[in-house]
């Protein structure tokens, strides 16, 4: 169960990420000025921030086998509208309901930890986690494949099958009863996730965390591609979606972060793998040497920032049983606030400072987290 809901994160979470090689031909095909192609990854990326304040909390509400199928239904028709959409409005429009539907994986992770065992709930976790994570980093690999061989329509088109099958699957597999339900009406649920962030410090806490290493890795995967398809490169967009791959092996190297914090050793992880993020921007700023430590950089760091992640999303939903979407809802918001400053002041210190610039960002960020991860360890912790 918990591989098949790693799978539906992965194909979940990709929807959003699908479109972000696709830039160039999607302006050429639909005649968009490229300096509007970009508000595409903006409309997308604000409708799932969206999502996340408003529909993953349902889950504390609202039966959560019926709640995820219905999503997934909802993402296949987004997806059938954006790969034949005529124009660039239906475009957009197909895409925010691809993005706000996208956030089914969050109620996944939260539903995963409810179904898990208390000495198995963090190595659950980590499983469902990397599915988003492998899912995140093989989208551009998947994209610039299947763009290349039947045009970026084929895109879309291949994953609303795929969601469509996937509703159906998770239809006769999910369990039909639903256990830890809330009380309350849909305002009070929202009402309750801002709560959230006073009543719990561990949340707010690991919530910064979050911002934090997401801001890394969105510094290193947003400009990325830049360095790579310029000289003495000029890598083709199918070239540079395969240092995702790299990336997936990072990623799959963290899934055991969970079962070291259901073993007590949550705090010991996170330390450690904030200073291999820290490391990693180091073999990152040799790109105008050796590729090859541009991949050894990305594993290290797709390894540090899972490894965090997973870690934080264990000890997080250890505290309040009833209230595992809400917690997963406030802790996302601050991995959509990272990601979205990290990319932008990636491509800005990119336009002044070049890759170097990059690289000095993503040490000072990764320092800064990993400088907040001791200041904020209780003596007892230490």
């Amino acid at each position: 169960m918990a591989l098949l809901f790693a799978i539906a994160c992965g194909l979940s979470v990709a929807n959003i990420y699908y479109a972000q090689p696709l830039l160039d031909t999607l302006a050429e095909d639909l005649q968009v000025a490229p300096s509007s192609i970009g508000v595409v990854i903006t409309v997308t990326q604000l409708c799932y921030a969206l999502g996340l304040l408003l529909l993953v909390p349902l889950g504390d509400l609202l039966n959560r086998r019926r709640l995820i199928v219905t999503q997934m239904l909802l993402s296949t028709a987004a997806l059938a509208a954006v790969s034949f959409a005529p124009t660039f409005t239906v475009l957009l429009a197909g895409l925010a309901g691809a993005g706000l539907m996208a956030v089914v994986t969050q109620v996944l992770v939260a539903y995963a930890a409810s179904l898990a065992s208390p000495a198995e709930r963090g190595r659950t976790v980590g499983l469902v986690t990397s599915g988003i994570v492998i899912g995140i980093l093989l989208a551009r690999t998947v994209a610039g494949l299947l763009t290349d061989w039947a045009g970026w329509r084929s895109v879309y088109q291949f994953s609303a099958v795929l969601m469509l099958i996937l509703a159906g699957v998770m239809f006769r597999a999910l369990p039909r009863q639903d256990v830890d339900k809330a009380t309350l009406s849909y305002l009070q649920l929202l009402r309750s996730v801002l709560a959230l962030y006073k009543q719990e410090r561990i949340l707010r806490v690991r919530a910064v965390l979050a911002l934090l290493i997401f801001s890394a890795f969105s510094i290193l995967w947003t400009s990325l591609v830049l360095p790579l398809s310029a000289p003495p490169y000029e890598l083709s967009h199918t070239a540079i979606g395969a240092f995702g791959l790299a990336g997936v092996a990072g990623a799959l190297g963290a899934v055991q972060a969970g079962g070291l914090a259901d073993r007590g050793f949550g705090e010991r992880t996170t330390g450690i793998a904030l200073l291999l993020l820290l490391l990693s921007w180091l073999p990152l700023s040799w790109l105008d040497r050796s590729l090859t430590a541009v991949v050894i950089g990305i594993i290290l760091l797709d390894l540090a920032v899972q490894a965090v992640h997973v870690t934080n999303q264990s000890l997080i939903l250890r505290v309040r049983p009833e209230a595992r979407s809400r917690l997963t809802a406030a802790y996302m918001v601050f991995y959509s606030i990272g990601s979205a400053a990290g990319s932008i002041a990636s491509t800005t210190i990119y336009g002044y400072a070049g890759w170097s610039g990059v690289c000095l960002l993503g040490a000072a960020v990764s320092a800064a987290a990993l400088l907040f991860w001791r200041l904020t360890l209780k003596p007892s912790q230490s």
